[in-house]
């Protein structure tokens, strides 16, 4: 009972809770940025378990689009989801048109992810239009990254069957598939420096394709929840220019029906040991705390809200 006394002094918990609650995080792929920071959120909010009761654990999934499924189906607590998929689910608009999720809440956003085309270097693949006759893999069908593939296509003249093969492979076994010259290239929307990518580059000479200005432009006057970024010089081995692109944010959601005292917890763990959670990965060295509040494409859950009034960042 001291223990937990002296955290309800600190504001970690308002109530003493006493009957154990375990949540779930969806993320994507062991060699991407979701799992890594689905762990990272995981760690700060299990330093407080004894005390909150609260247990958190992470999935690999398929990514955005499972675990919004997952999430509206009350199957996780938590998703990472792409901020652009979150939108489309959030106002029943693209692929969600017949599947609105009013109750989808937004809890962070966490930080940048750029759309990467990846190929093999001897592919003769200089470009985007380029990949016309080549063996491309776009992810998982209906996924948040073969969605974005897409739309970057529509604008760009590009369509599926200009390729000579659309792959499927998810995340984890693309950098095989291209070392094994399965496939020419691959699309990834990820947040940098990735595993999954520096596994690629130290396996085979890989090339990172720049997207034309002209065509970034078009489109982010297309989709506003889309924003230019580039892939700084070094990131990989043979990278040796930036690489422009554009992107989106990763978004931590959940469902509305989610207990709002366990929502604010979440973030206040975040948020009381943030210096030391920037510090888990590169991707979040240019985090702020006001950063994780651009970017939200659906309304903020009431236990983030509160958290972060609490803290003044809304007012």
């Amino acid at each position: 009972m001291k223990n937990i006394y002296k955290l309800t002094l600190l504001g970690i918990l308002s109530t003493p809770v006493f009957s154990s609650q375990f949540i779930t995080i969806g993320t994507g792929g062991v060699t991407g940025t979701y799992y890594p920071t689905g762990g990272a959120i995981c760690r700060f909010v299990n330093q407080y378990k004894k005390e909150s009761k609260i247990r958190c654990s992470v999935e690999s999934t398929d990514g955005s689009l499972y675990n919004l499924n997952t999430l509206k189906n009350g199957e996780l607590d938590f998703g990472i989801v792409q901020s652009d998929i979150v939108y489309q689910a959030s106002k029943g608009e693209g692929a969600f048109k017949d599947v609105k999720f009013p109750k989808l809440r937004s809890v962070i956003a966490i930080y940048p992810e750029l759309l990467t085309l990846v190929t093999k270097k001897d592919s003769n693949i200089n470009k985007l239009l380029d990949i016309k006759g080549k063996r491309i893999n776009l992810g998982n069908s209906g996924s948040g990254n073969e969605t974005t593939a897409l739309a970057l296509f529509e604008e760009s003249g590009i369509n599926k069957n200009d390729l000579k093969q659309v792959g499927t492979f998810s995340a984890s076994e693309m950098p095989d598939a291209l070392k094994n010259n399965i496939i020419d290239g691959y699309f990834y929307m990820v947040g940098h420096p990735t595993a999954n990518i520096k596994d690629a580059a130290n396996s085979t000479d890989i090339k990172i394709i720049p997207i034309d200005n002209n065509i970034l432009d078009s489109l982010i006057e297309k989709y506003p929840y889309f924003t230019k970024g580039y892939i700084q010089a070094g990131t990989y081995r043979g990278q040796e220019n930036d690489i422009p692109t554009f992107g989106v944010k990763a978004v931590l959601v959940t469902n509305e029906n989610v207990n709002e005292h366990t929502v604010y917890l979440l973030v206040k763990a975040i948020l009381e040991n943030f210096d030391e959670f920037k510090k888990l990965h590169p991707a979040y060295e240019n985090l702020t705390k006001e950063s994780l509040l651009n970017g939200l494409s659906a309304p903020l859950h009431e236990g983030a809200k509160k958290y972060f009034e609490e803290a003044g960042l809304i007012k």
